[in-house]
């Protein structure tokens, strides 16, 4: 009857509970239409910094708001801060670590609402001395484990680790700590408690050779991190208390998400205290502690709660034995706590009024109490038989499991035969036994209360599946060996999540190379490893020449193929200690750490080199590319990655522009280069609003009639400091940045102006012809359609306009240059084909595509002679032109004589200083002016 009426109790009041909760929940979203947001404030107990970020993120991205709360966040002087404001009702929340379990069991009604840090990052750091760590060195020595004076403080952690290390407190010359990681670089401690969080990414910049000592090596497993309130506030408030925890554990789940965002926020709305690059490494520190994948932020474990409460009666803070309820919050339900004490109480008090019924009828009741205890241990077999976890009873002596349930069968992939021949050390990866082994002892020494550790199982098929594992003795006040309680939870598929993610947030997904996030951080470690062993680093930075042509004429597929490829021949002309990445496209980049001959990169670069030249297989079809490395050299050339990155580029670059094919080291004058060619990239940008731009024509003159019909426009700039610019200088500029886009249409709005008054004045068929930039025609989505908008207003036909192109564009034509050039054909647009003959030697592209003007080059004109081979080939590519239709200008006409011959060939017209060198639009128009005047004369 007992045990119904207790459970009718507890059903009862859960329900109730329920019923209190959704008309709470109903009430308070009443109010909430009518009144304004909860006023709540959250204590810190340090300074502003990613450590807290979860809750900068509930209040900016209005977490705390959608849940009617208006909080403020206060930073906190010390440890105890968080706890006397909160205490005092100065403060509805707080952040404390482990130690409020102290403040709970000495009277204080603190209760712990989630759990951020699922492991401390309280730690101790000592300079490194020898190959091996040794904490006993501390022995002696000047040490800083916390405010003396501060009892919230990490000093009873480490202690508790210390003392398990066999090294007294007693034996340390304890300081007052100054949180100051140079205090440690400068030797004036010998050694100091830090956040690992934080302080090793300061003594990492100094250079400082370090060891870490971490007391979850020694067993010493505490929470870090913890949002409390007090029994008052969720007794007053519930609903408040419940939307707070919901909203802050939300804002964790963002701000472990977005890591930079959240930083980028701390230095510009709450601290410029630490830099941008130490808030992103906290951060990243920050994820194996709080666990965002594995752990659903907030939770906390009773038995975790347990181990810690352990630790503190080993040091001799708490009695055995004691019992901290009430401590933990309740996230299932959350009424009223003193209706569910008084409940509890109540049912207390009838099992302690049955229990003495009970006694008084023991002896009629023996056979009952018998046939109870039978039901209670086939319960208990039921539980073990059926419980989702693995469960295993280990006899001390010899390692063999004396009882295995089901499930720990499945997880280990055996019988219960098989498993009954094994000891627990065949079931365990070789790599992992070690230190299990070690745990084992201890536990069995009595130096540990338990331990908990994740490893590998061996199954017999020779598959491996990882497990979260728990072991406990089981008659633990027993002298002698002791039977070990292992459970085991399969964690395989977390594991595989775990990787998969880090595999993708590191690794290129096509080449499976090292990405840029990789590759910074691999090159990150290097430095630092080379500031303390004084060692050199080369970085080669390559770019694949004329990969652009594999993708456009085999396609992205096979140009991923070549990619993969190209990725396989540069890692084997390196070690296996070097690290080679793909920064995205087809950039690649190596580090040659610890360096003791620097002309081994030459021999290094120069055997990539050679490996791309060979050809690559894709299909039915080969592909034949190079490489242009640039190299730069850590120290010698900067000391931060960015600057070693952008000199490497530089340097790249260098190579390209010296023929390709080539490796090129960094050198100061490429820097002084590429600031020159960002200052004139800068200036251009600004020179079409500020008119510097300037539009030359030069005549395109009949050779049969001496008539003017036709015109090149020429573009120049006149800089208002350099004064002329070369064409040869700014254009490649204009197309590297873009600018070559804006650059041309202004160039055709001019040449439209004038070509419309020529067309009026001098001739009714007068033509210029614009010259395209193959950046300009290849644009991927660029049209004509605002060239024959501005046509049709001005009433200008599309055959006033000659678009001149080079022959390159025809070659293997992708579709996108075909729809341009029928768009031009469409409108009238006429094309003429530049310096014909000094480039491809296919000439299938002529009736391929509609071609109006061949330009023979100007390095054929200029050697013409009656008998000359370049005479011989003019006439034929006059003869060919004509065959097929195609009108002839001949560039570079500088002779009479060179006149003659090519009117005597045929040739239609000429272009050349012979007639006139490029003028400005003015002095041209003059010159038209003046012919116009001439003919009707």
């Amino acid at each position: 009857m007992q045990p119904t009426l207790v459970a009718f109790l507890d059903g009862g009041w859960r329900r109730c509970g329920r019923l209190l909760l959704v008309s709470g929940a109903c009430l308070l979203w009443s109010a909430a239409q009518a009144q304004e947001r909860d006023q709540v404030v959250l204590q810190l107990k340090h300074t502003h910094q990613f450590q807290f970020a979860g809750y900068y993120a509930a209040l900016e991205k209005g977490f705390y708001r959608d849940a009617g709360l208006d909080v403020t966040i206060q930073e906190g002087s010390d440890g105890d801060a968080p706890e006397r404001a909160v205490l005092s009702g100065r403060a509805q929340f707080g952040t404390g670590s482990s130690t409020l379990l102290l403040s709970r069991l000495s009277g204080k009604p603190v209760v712990v609402l989630a759990v951020v840090f699922q492991h401390s990052p309280y730690a101790m750091a000592m300079r490194q001395q020898g190959s091996v760590p040794d904490i006993r060195r501390i022995i002696g020595g000047k040490v800083m484990l916390g405010p003396q004076s501060d009892r919230l403080n990490q000093a009873d952690e480490i202690v508790a680790y210390l003392r398990k290390q066999g090294v007294a407190p007693e034996r340390l010359q304890r300081l007052e700590h100054s949180y100051n990681p140079d205090d440690l670089v400068k030797g004036r401690v010998d050694a100091m408690s830090i956040y690992t969080t934080n302080e090793p990414d300061y003594l990492d910049r100094a250079g400082f050779p370090y060891d870490i000592y971490t007391p979850r090596s020694a067993g010493i497993d505490f929470y870090g991190d913890n949002l409390f309130t007090s029994e008052q506030e969720i007794s007053a408030h519930p609903a408040r208390v419940k939307a707070f925890r919901t909203a802050s554990m939300r804002g964790w789940q963002y701000a472990m998400s977005h890591q930079e965002e959240m930083a980028d926020l701390i230095l510009s709305k709450y601290s410029q205290k630490h830099d941008r690059q130490h808030l992103l490494y906290e951060a990243r520190q920050m994820v194996p502690l709080v666990q965002p994948v594995l752990v659903e932020v907030g939770y906390m474990n009773p038995d975790r709660w347990q181990h810690i409460a352990d630790v503190y009666t080993d040091l001799g803070q708490l009695p055995k034995g004691v019992s901290f309820n009430g401590f933990l919050y309740n996230t299932d339900s959350a009424p009223n706590l003193v209706w569910l004490y008084r409940i509890l109480g109540l049912a207390a008090a009838l099992l302690l009024l049955g229990a003495g019924v009970h006694m008084a009828l023991l002896a009629r009741e023996r056979k009952c109490a018998a046939e109870a205890i039978r039901k209670g241990e086939e319960r208990f077999r039921t539980m073990f038989e059926a419980a989702p976890m693995g469960i295993a009873l280990i006899e001390p002596a010899t390692g063999a499991f004396i009882d295995v349930n089901p499930r720990c069968l499945e997880i280990a992939g055996r019988t219960g035969d098989q498993i009954g021949t094994c000891s627990w050390t065949d079931l365990i990866h070789p790599d992992d036994l070690p230190d299990c082994a070690l745990q084992m002892r201890r536990l069995q020494e009595r130096e540990i209360t338990g331990f908990r550790t994740t490893l590998r199982l061996l199954r017999p098929d020779d598959t491996t599946v990882w497990v979260e594992a728990s072991v406990v003795p089981v008659d633990a006040d027993k002298p002698g060996p002791r039977l070990k309680l292992c459970m085991i939870e399969d964690v395989t598929d977390q594991k595989q999540t775990e990787a998969l993610i880090w595999q993708q947030a590191n690794f290129d997904p096509l080449t499976q190379l090292p990405n840029r996030r990789m590759f910074l951080d691999r090159l990150q470690h290097a430095i630092v490893k080379s500031r303390r062993d004084g060692s050199r680093i080369a970085i080669l930075f390559i770019d694949l020449d004329h990969f652009k042509e594999v993708n456009d004429t085999l396609g992205h597929h096979q140009g991923d193929v070549l990619l993969i490829d190209a990725a396989r021949r540069i890692g084997a002309c390196v070690r296996e200690s070097d690290t080679v990445a793909r920064l995205g496209g087809d950039e690649f980049t190596v580090i040659l750490p610890a360096l003791q001959d620097a002309e081994r990169v030459d021999t290094i670069a120069q055997n990539i080199l050679d490996s791309l030249l060979a050809p690559f297989s894709l299909e039915q079809e080969q592909a034949f590319i190079s490489a242009s490395i640039g190299i730069t050299l850590y120290p010698d050339d900067a000391a931060s990655v960015d600057d070693l990155l952008k000199h490497a580029d530089q340097a790249m670059y260098a190579a390209k522009g010296a023929g390709r094919n080539r490796f090129s080291y960094f050198t100061p004058a490429l820097q002084v280069a590429a600031v020159n060619r960002m200052r004139l990239t800068n200036d251009l940008r600004s020179a079409i609003k500020g008119e510097q731009l300037k539009l030359y024509f030069q005549p395109i003159v009949h050779l049969g009639t001496g008539a003017i019909h036709k015109a090149e426009a020429l573009l120049r700039w006149e800089h208002p400091q350099r004064g002329l610019v070369s064409p040869l200088e700014f254009i490649p500029l204009a197309e590297s940045s873009g600018l070559i886009v804006d650059i041309g249409q202004w160039v055709f709005d001019e040449s439209l102006r004038w070509v419309q008054r020529w067309r009026q004045e001098v001739h009714p068929d007068f033509q210029v012809s614009l010259n395209q930039s193959p950046v300009e025609f290849q644009r991927e989505g660029g049209t004509y359609d605002v060239w024959l908008r501005a046509l049709r207003q001005l009433d200008v036909p599309g055959q006033a306009i000659v678009v001149e192109i080079t022959e390159g564009l025809l070659l293997d034509a992708s579709a996108m240059v075909t729809d341009k050039l029928l768009q031009l054909r469409d409108a009238g647009i006429q094309v003429a084909l530049d310096d014909f003959g000094t480039g491809y030697s296919s000439l299938s592209y002529l009736n391929k595509f509609d071609i109006d003007y061949l330009k023979i080059d100007r390095s054929f004109t200029r050697n013409l002679a009656p008998e000359s081979s370049d005479m011989a080939l003019s006439e034929a590519i006059i003869v060919m032109a004509h065959k097929l239709g195609l009108n002839v200008i001949a560039e570079g006409v500088e002779t009479a004589e060179q006149r003659d011959l090519l009117a005597v060939a045929g040739c239609d017209y000429g272009q050349g200083y012979l007639f006139a060198r490029p003028m400005p639009a003015a002095e041209f128009d003059t010159l038209l002016q003046t012919q116009t005047a001439a003919t009707s004369g």
